[in-house]
């Protein structure tokens, strides 16, 4: 008997499909773990070199907090009135046209899911060698790290919810660790806050390219709206869901943030490759080194986990809707899970890991990442004045506050992160591209297949 015991009875004549067994402590802890990765252990570092003032580092790391937050209200209120298998993938095909969609899942299965997949596989793989001094082939501890999960995975999605949930609290662990050894440690002199630069274009340049890294660590509310298909109640329990857990982020993030801060200094943490690891090593020596290089490879594992639960059901929905393999779209009818979806990933990420490129691949889905943020949360418009003028709004949901201008403002800012990194990383930015085009004759394929002429 599978985690997912005793499923409901499908007939022979009617195809198995997705089981709602989701409820919204486990969308919670789905939201969380898609943001929460090892990023916040080592970002911190990196924003305060952009801006080392500590008032601007601050400053940087509340505007990331409160664009999130933006996010998290618009893609609760498209849960709210798309409630479909797939989430953003979904609402891309039902606000512009299924190419876009499509686009979407292309570059998600290529690149964007499978390539971080691959490369936090890669850095669990080297804090596990660190603290275990294991000698073993690159890239052979995450396939088997990956290949672990996509077996979870294909045993049903509670199986997979509960792993992922278990893998969440480890990460929190970790963090409220760090945050209280941090709180009791010697305090940096030269911590202390000062007054923000007086405005001016080389302060604004500064805030922006600090931003894109700290928009990049908040990144992955959106993945929770994969796994609408499979909740309960998903216009109710995913819009509470996206907005708990982007505030309970924020909160850790602040409260990380602010220990670096307070015992390695701005100028400390500027210098520092490792700033959790260096907070725990005053706090505690080697041996606290040791035990948050543990919770970052939990942290990892976690990221992992509900990478490989959430998107697989955007290449399921590619599938049912005839614009991918069909035997993508099977579901198994113990588990109740789209098992060949699930695969399909686990096989693509071990390969990518294994290929040791993960690194460049990542380079190059940064710009097309925030084209489709870009995209989607432009969709609120499409679906407010749609259903205004058809079947009406539907009752009860969701809605954005401050809607049109915290929408408006939402696109603009992800905007300005996709010309940031199209001026920084061009080549990046042009590979991107070229691997959505390459898509544009698989998307007439199965098009075609699907409405023969």
């Amino acid at each position: 008997m599978t985690p997912d015991s005793r499923p409901p009875t499908v007939s022979d004549s009617e195809p198995p499909t997705l089981s709602r067994r989701l409820g919204v402590f486990d969308a919670t802890m789905i939201v969380m773990g898609g943001i929460i990765g090892s990023g916040i252990f080592l970002l911190p570092s990196v924003v305060a070199r952009h801006v080392p003032t500590t008032a601007a580092f601050l400053a940087a790391w509340a505007a990331g907090g409160a664009i999130a937050m933006a996010g998290a209200f618009i893609y609760a209120e498209l849960a709210s009135r798309r409630p479909d298998v797939g989430g953003q993938y979904a609402f891309l095909r039902e606000a512009y046209h299924p190419v876009v969609a499509f686009s979407y899942g292309w570059g998600l299965l290529l690149v964007v899911q499978t390539g971080g997949m691959a490369a936090s596989a890669i850095a669990a793989e080297r804090y596990l060698r660190e603290l275990f001094g294991v000698a073993l082939p690159d890239g052979f501890v995450a396939a088997i790290v990956l290949l672990a999960l996509t077996l979870i995975n294909c045993l049903g999605v509670r199986a997979g919810s509960t792993t992922q949930s278990l893998l969440m609290l480890a990460k929190i662990a970790a963090i409220l660790a760090l945050v209280f050894f941090g709180l009791i440690a010697r305090r940096s002199p030269s911590a202390s806050v000062a007054p923000l630069e007086p405005p001016s274009w080389t302060l604004a340049a500064a805030m922006l390219a600090a931003l894109v890294p700290i928009l990049f660590a908040y990144g992955g509310w959106q993945t929770a709206t994969f796994v609408s298909g499979e909740m309960r109640e998903p216009r109710r329990d995913l819009p509470r869901a996206l907005i708990i857990g982007v505030l309970g982020v924020i909160a850790c993030y602040a409260l990380v943030s602010a220990v670096c801060l307070r015992v390695l200094g701005p100028a400390g943490l500027a210098a520092s490759q490792a700033p959790a690891s260096d907070v725990m090593r005053v706090a505690l020596g080697e041996a606290g080194a040791r035990v948050i290089a543990i919770g970052i490879a939990l942290s990892t594992l976690g990221f992992l986990s509900q990478s490989m639960l959430t998107a697989p059901r955007v290449y399921y929905a590619m599938a049912k809707d005839g614009l991918f393999f069909r035997g993508v779209g099977w579901v198994h009818a113990g588990t109740r899970a789209p098992v060949v979806a699930i695969a399909l990933q686990g096989i693509l990420a071990i390969v990518i890991a294994l290929s040791g490129r993960y690194e460049q691949i990542l380079n190059y889905v940064v710009s097309v990442d925030w084209i489709f943020f870009g995209l989607t949360a432009a969709s609120l418009f499409v679906f407010r004045r749609r259903d205004a003028s058809g079947a009406g709004e539907p009752a009860g949901g969701f809605r954005v506050p401050g809607h049109p201008v915290t929408t408006g403002l939402f696109v603009l800012v992800a905007a300005a992160v996709v010309a940031t990194t199209l001026v920084e990383s061009t080549t990046h930015a042009a590979i991107a591209v070229g691997i959505l085009l390459a898509g544009l004759p698989a998307y007439l394929f199965w098009s075609r297949r699907r409405h023969p002429a």
